[in-house]
Formats: structure tokens, C-alpha cells, sequence
């Protein structure tokens, strides 16, 4: 398999970004883009503050926001939160990570999530939550190809959202 690399947004991803985003779509994902609309470079800025945790809006912790790339190719993309919130206890967890549909089944999101978990792990976080809804075998493999445990004791949330399946919790040690 080709090497997986995790990189910050660059100013020249908007166009793939954008392509990434209507991919994921149709599964109830997204590539992060937030708020619809927002300009390009005022979404690399926010960005960097929230990686620096500098006016975070409520409910919001830093956060990491990488894209993985293979071979000059934007894949996927990762979220990486330090700490949690009740809501990301919930949904979310530490970890939240997506891949485009046209390259899917190559084993990328294993790599994107182990190098998440290093990225964490260096800076002295662990365990590590990661949730995925009970209705995404594929998400569901890549956790506990990663060594994630799921949390057995924790009831599934309820619905992830209106018209999708519950949630699922899993710790990674």
C-alpha cells in the first residue's frame, strides 16, 4: 500500500475539498467544510485557530483538522480533538476520520486513524474514544483493526441522526 500522509489544508485544495464534500454526501458524511459557503481561505483560518484553540464557538474544542494524501491525491481527511466534550463522549470521540468513496477498500482509513492515534499519543492523550455508527461494517473493521474495544457498558446512543443508525463507542488503549 502506498504511504499515507497527513498534511494540513492547503490553500490549492479548495477545488478537491469541495469535490470530496458532494462525494461523501449521499453516505451522510462530510469532508468538514463548515459553514456552507464559507470562503476558502476564511476556512484555512478558522482552522488554524481551532487547532490553537483560539476562539473555539460553544461546544467546539482544538482540534487538528488533517487531510491524508497518497501519491499527490487527497484520500480522506481527519479530525483529532485532545480533549472531549459531553456531546463528542457521545459522538465523536477523539478520532473522527473520512475517506472518499472512489477510494475506499485500499486501507486507508487504517492508516489515517493509527497515525490520528500517534498524532494524540505524542501529545500524552489515551485512551482514545472513537465512535462510529452500528450500520458502517467498514468504519467498524478499521476500529478494531486499530485494537479499539468496544465499550460494552455503554448503551448505543439512539439515533446518530434522524434517519441513520445508532452509535456505537469503542476505546483504543
Amino acid at each position: 500500500m502506498p504511504e499515507v500522509l497527513l498534511r494540513p489544508p492547503r490553500p490549492s485544495d479548495e477545488e478537491v475539498a469541495r469535490a470530496a464534500q458532494a462525494a461523501l454526501a449521499p453516505d451522510g458524511f462530510d469532508f468538514g467544510l463548515w459553514p456552507d459557503g464559507e470562503p476558502w481561505l476564511a476556512y484555512l483560518d478558522r482552522l488554524g485557530r481551532e487547532h490553537r484553540g483560539e476562539d473555539l464557538p460553544p461546544g467546539r474544542v482544538p482540534m487538528t483538522f488533517l487531510y491524508a494524501e497518497v501519491d499527490g491525491r487527497v484520500v480522506g481527511r481527519t479530525s483529532i480533538r485532545q480533549t472531549l466534550t459531553a456531546t463528542l463522549t457521545v459522538v465523536g470521540g477523539h478520532v473522527g476520520y473520512a475517506v472518499v468513496p472512489a477510494e475506499r477498500g485500499r486501507g486507508y482509513a487504517t492508516a489515517i486513524l493509527r497515525q490520528s492515534v500517534e498524532h494524540l499519543r505524542a501529545r500524552g492523550v489515551g485512551p482514545f474514544l472513537v465512535t462510529c455508527r452500528e450500520d458502517n461494517p467498514a468504519s467498524l473493521a478499521v476500529i478494531e483493526h486499530c485494537g479499539g474495544r468496544l465499550d460494552e457498558a455503554w448503551p448505543s446512543s439512539g439515533p446518530h441522526g434522524a434517519d441513520t443508525a445508532p452509535t456505537l463507542r469503542f476505546w483504543i488503549a
